[in-house]
């Protein structure tokens, strides 16, 4: 399948793709805010930089876009027509392996969410953040 864009479209349509402040993170947000949960968002001192940090209980929370994170990657890899696109996304996915080993080295629950999970069923995904922050806030007292 080739690309019907233009380079100089497709790179326009890239660059575009926001990295923070993403339609999912603006939706969990949200959703916490709304349970009453404070966090810090896009914590520059950890490892990955999260989405969102309860830094007290030490919660951390990433959004991940299934194209970016390469969720199922091996099922839809070969439709990708670029070497460039797979390395790019199997690059990303060590990278959150590597980081997410950093964080629990430190002592840090990590939770990753999928786009997916977030637009099929929020509610879940908020049960999910809210019983380990509970869960961590039990422990530290």
């Amino acid at each position: 399948m080739t690309d019907f864009m233009s380079r100089e479209a497709r790179s326009r349509v890239m660059a575009s793709i926001r990295s923070t402040g993403t339609k999912p993170e603006k939706l969990l947000g949200s959703m916490l805010h709304k349970q009453g949960l404070r966090y810090r968002k896009h914590a520059k001192d950890l490892p990955g930089k999260p989405d969102f940090v309860f830094r007290k209980i030490k919660v951390a929370v990433f959004v991940d876009g299934d194209f970016w994170h390469g969720w199922r990657l091996p099922l839809w890899e070969e439709k990708l027509e670029k070497n460039y696109w797979r390395e790019k996304i199997r690059r990303n996915r060590e990278r959150d392996k590597k980081n997410h080993a950093k964080l629990r080295r430190m002592g840090w629950k990590v939770i990753r969410i999928w786009e997916h999970q977030l637009d099929r069923n929020p509610e879940n995904v908020i049960k999910k953040i809210v019983s380990a922050y509970k869960e961590r806030l039990c422990l530290e007292k």
